[in-house]
C-alpha cells in the first residue's frame, strides 16, 4: 500500500499554551476549515471534538493530549492538542518529544502566562520550531503588540509579526498580511464564507509599509541569503524570497513568526493553516535522528526519515480504550511496517507483535494497513511497551532518546470500599499508572496503605474520578499530602555484618561504607573504593542495589532519600556462604543504620506561584504569602493589574484557590508549578513527624 502523502508534505505539529488561551478552540477551527469536521463544537458547550473525555467536557479544560489529522493544500497535518494545566505538563512533554513543530497560542489580553513559559521551555529542550498565534483579539483589553512584547520579555524569544491587526477588542475586523501586502477580513455571520481579500486601505498603507520594512530587516539580520538580496536591491526582494527566508529562520529557531485572530469568532485560523504548511518543518527538514545501540550506551547510531531505512518508532503515549483495549501511540522515525509484523522493544529486548494500526481522531479510529516514516499512529497489540520505549527492526537495533518526567509532589492514601473491590482497584491503578508516567502507586510497608502520587490536587482528582467512571471502582480517598523527601547534612561511617547460620549453607556478608550528602540534583550515587579484592566484583552490584532500595524507601520519614552518596570502602566475604542476597541485605542494613547518624534533613516541594490581581488587592495577596511561609520574587505592573511572583511551600497551598477568591472578590487568578525541593524548618519538620506518628525528631 503506497503512502498517501510524500514525506515532504507531512507536518507533525502540536498546539500548546497556558490554560484557557484557546488551544482547543484553535484546533477545532483548524479541523473545520480543513474539512475534517462538518460542524464546529465549542469548549463552553462541552462539545469540542478534541476534549472527548467526560471530565474534560464537564470542566471545560484539556486533560489528556488528543491526536488527530487533517489535509490542507495537499499536505497531511498530524495535530496533537495538549493540556494547558500544570498538573498535566507531562502530556505536553511527551508530545513535544515526537513533534516536528508547534503552534504556541497566547491570549491577546494576558500575553505570555506562567504555563506558556513552561511549555516554551519544553519545546526549546527538544529543539521544536514554533510559530505563534495571538488569540482572542476581540476581548476587552486585547493588545497585539503588548502580547508580542511579552514574548520577548518573558520567553527571551525573537517574535516576527507577519500580520498587522486592524482594530482591537470589539472593533477587530481584519488583518494585513505583511508578506503579501494585502488585507484579509471575514464575514462573521457565516463562518463558511470565503475570506475577503482586498488591497491595503490608504489610511493604513503607511503604517503597513513601515511594519513590512521592519519585518524584512529582522529577517535579513538572521538570514544571510536575504541580507544579500536586501543590500543589492531592497525593492526587488520577491515574496517567494521572503517566505523562503522566514522558513529557514523558523526551522533554525532564530525567529518565531507571529499571527493573530480570534478563533472563537472564526477569524485568522485559515491563515494559520497556511502558515503551518509554509513555515513549519516536514520530517525531512529535521534531518537524521540519533539514538544509541542497546546495551552500548556510548555507541551512537542514526536513522534517516526514509521509508527504505530500518524501522524505528518511539512510543510516546499509552491509552486504554474501552473498545479496542491497550493503545500504544508511536511516532515513526524511519522505515515502514505492515500490520501484524513483529518489532523489537529496545528496552526489554523482546519482540512485540504490532497487531493493528489506527489513525486517531480524538476518540475515533481509522484502520491503517501500513505505517511509514513521519507517521503518528496508534498500535493495538503491544503488551509490554511503555512510554519512552523504542520499537525497531531486530536486525538493526536502535534506542531513541526517551522522555524524562518530573517526580510527583502530592500523594493521597486510597483503599477499596470492600474486599471484593480490592482486585478491581489494583487493576485500575495498574492501568492508570501504565498510561501516565507521573502517576505512581506504592504500598506503605509500615501501614499497608496504598498510596497514589501525582502532580497536583486536580491530577489526583481526575485519576480517582476516572477510576470510578471507567473502571467502576469506588474507593475511599484520603486528604492530599505533600510528597516530602529526605537528604543528609552530614556523613556517617558504618560497618555491618549479615550472618545467618542454618542447617545447610549459611549467609555471610560484611561491608564498611560511608553515607554522606551528595551534590544537589545528583539523586543517589554509589562508589566502590574497595581494593585488593576484599569483596569480589560480582557482589558489588548487589550491595549497590541494597543501598539504593534502602534510600528509595526512606529511613527516617519513609520518604525517598535524595542527593546522597554511598562509598563502599571495605568488607569481607565467605567463599561458601556469601551470596548476592546476603550482600544486598548487608548494604540495605548499613544505609538504614548510617542515615540517622548523618544529620537527616526533611525536604519539601517549593512551588513557583504567579498571581494576576487588580492593584487594590496587592497588599492582601503579598501578606497572605508571608503567612504561608512564602517569599516574594518580583512584581510586574501589567496595565490595571499586578503580576506577583512568589515561591511558596506546597504544604501551605492546599485550598489556596478559595482563599484567593475571598481576598480579591473573585477578581484574581493564579497559576502554580513545581520549582524545587528545599529544607523544611526544624520546627515545621518536627510537626510533620508528629502528624505522621513518628517518634523521630530533627
Amino acid at each position: 500500500m503506497p503512502r498517501k502523502s510524500s514525506i515532504d508534505k507531512i507536518r507533525n505539529i502540536g498546539i500548546m499554551a497556558h490554560i484557557d488561551a484557546g488551544k482547543t478552540t484553535v484546533t477545532e477551527r483548524l479541523l473545520y476549515y480543513s474539512g475534517r469536521l462538518r460542524r464546529m463544537g465549542e469548549v463552553h458547550d462541552g462539545a469540542a471534538t478534541m476534549d472527548y473525555m467526560e471530565q474534560e467536557r464537564e470542566r471545560g479544560i484539556t486533560i489528556t493530549s488528543a491526536a488527530t489529522a487533517c489535509e490542507w493544500k495537499n499536505h497531511h497535518i498530524n495535530i496533537i492538542d495538549t493540556p494547558g494545566h500544570i498538573d498535566f505538563t507531562a502530556e505536553v512533554e511527551r508530545c513535544l518529544r515526537v513533534l516536528d513543530g508547534a503552534v504556541a497560542v497566547f491570549c491577546a489580553v494576558a500575553g505570555v502566562q506562567s504555563q506558556s513559559e513552561t511549555v516554551w521551555r519544553q519545546a526549546q529542550r527538544y529543539r521544536v520550531p514554533r510559530i505563534a498565534f495571538i488569540n482572542k483579539m476581540d476581548r476587552v483589553g486585547a493588545d497585539f503588540y503588548r502580547a508580542v512584547s511579552t514574548m520577548t520579555a518573558r520567553l527571551d524569544a525573537h517574535p516576527l509579526p507577519l500580520q498587522m491587526p486592524v482594530g482591537a477588542e470589539e472593533k477587530f475586523r481584519a488583518v494585513i498580511d505583511l508578506v503579501e501586502m494585502r488585507m484579509i477580513s471575514w464575514n462573521c455571520e457565516n463562518p463558511d464564507a470565503d475570506q475577503i481579500i482586498s488591497e491595503v486601505p490608504a489610511d493604513l498603507l503607511v503604517e503597513a509599509e513601515i511594519r513590512r520594512r521592519e519585518m524584512i530587516e529582522a529577517i535579513a539580520s538572521e538570514d544571510d541569503q536575504l541580507m544579500e538580496s536586501f543590500l543589492e536591491d531592497e525593492q526587488g526582494i520577491t515574496k517567494a524570497e521572503i517566505k523562503a527566508a522566514i522558513r529557514r529562520c523558523t526551522l533554525a529557531s532564530k525567529l518565531t513568526p507571529v499571527f493573530t485572530g480570534t478563533a472563537l469568532r472564526n477569524k485568522g485560523t485559515r491563515l494559520l493553516l497556511d502558515a503551518i504548511v509554509d513555515y513549519l518543518p516536514s520530517p525531512l527538514d529535521m534531518g537524521e535522528y540519533e539514538g544509541t545501540k542497546p546495551r552500548q550506551p556510548g555507541r551512537v547510531v542514526t536513522r534517516k526519515p526514509d521509508d527504505e531505512e530500518p524501522f524505528s518508532a518511539l512510543a510516546f503515549k499509552i491509552l486504554t480504550d474501552q473498545h479496542v483495549g491497550r493503545l500504544t501511540f508511536v511516532r515513526v522515525y524511519s522505515g515502514k511496517a505492515k500490520a501484524g509484523q513483529q518489532m523489537l522493544n529496545a528496552r526489554t529486548e523482546r519482540k512485540e507483535r504490532m497487531g493493528r494500526f489506527l489513525q486517531m481522531h480524538a476518540d475515533e479510529r481509522t484502520e491503517l494497513e501500513e505505517i511509514f516514516a513521519g507517521d503518528i499512529a496508534a498500535i493495538v497489540g503491544c503488551k509490554d511497551t511503555t512510554t519512552g520505549d523504542t520499537l525497531c527492526d531486530a536486525r538493526k537495533t536502535i534506542a531513541l532518546m526517551s522522555v524524562d518526567f518530573p517526580e510527583p509532589v502530592v500523594h493521597v492514601a486510597i483503599e477499596a470500599k470492600s474486599k471484593a473491590e480490592q482486585e478491581k482497584l489494583s487493576k485500575a491503578l495498574s492501568k492508570l499508572s501504565d498510561e501516565d508516567p507521573t502517576f505512581q502507586v506504592r504500598v506503605n510497608e509500615e501501614t499497608g496503605q496504598t498510596i497514589i502520587a501525582g502532580m497536583g490536587e486536580l491530577h489526583l482528582e481526575i485519576i480517582t474520578d476516572r477510576m470510578r467512571r471507567e473502571f467502576g471502582v469506588q474507593g475511599n480517598v484520603g486528604k492530599p499530602m505533600v510528597a516530602y523527601r529526605e537528604t543528609l547534612a552530614g556523613s556517617a561511617e558504618v560497618e555491618k555484618r549479615f550472618v545467618r547460620q542454618t542447617g545447610g549453607r549459611g549467609q555471610f556478608a560484611h561491608v564498611v561504607l560511608t553515607l554522606e550528602k551528595g551534590e544537589t540534583g545528583s539523586g543517589f550515587v554509589f562508589e566502590d573504593k574497595t581494593v585488593g579484592g576484599v569483596i569480589p566484583k560480582e557482589y558489588i552490584p548487589a550491595i549497590e542495589k541494597g543501598c539504593r532500595q534502602a534510600a528509595e524507601s526512606g529511613i527516617v520519614t519513609g520518604y525517598a532519600m535524595v542527593d546522597v552518596k554511598v562509598t563502599l570502602t571495605f568488607g569481607s566475604y565467605h567463599e561458601v556462604d556469601s551470596s548476592d542476597m546476603a550482600f544486598q541485605i548487608a548494604g540495605s542494613m548499613a544505609v538504614k543504620e548510617a542515615a540517622p547518624k548523618a544529620q537527616p534533613v526533611l525536604l519539601e516541594p517549593i512551588m513557583k506561584i504567579e498571581v494576576n490581581t487588580p492593584g487594590d488587592y496587592t497588599g492582601d495577596v503579598i501578606g497572605d504569602f508571608d503567612r504561608r511561609r512564602g517569599r516574594l520574587i518580583g512584581m510586574e505592573n501589567d496595565g490595571s493589574t499586578q503580576l506577583i511572583h512568589a515561591m511558596v511551600p506546597l504544604a501551605e497551598m492546599f485550598g489556596y484557590a478559595n482563599d484567593l477568591r475571598s481576598k480579591t472578590q473573585g477578581r484574581a487568578t493564579y497559576s502554580m508549578e513545581f520549582a524545587q525541593y528545599e529544607a523544611v524548618p526544624r520546627s515545621i519538620a518536627n510537626e510533620v513527624m508528629e502528624k505522621m506518628g513518628s517518634g523521630y525528631r530533627f
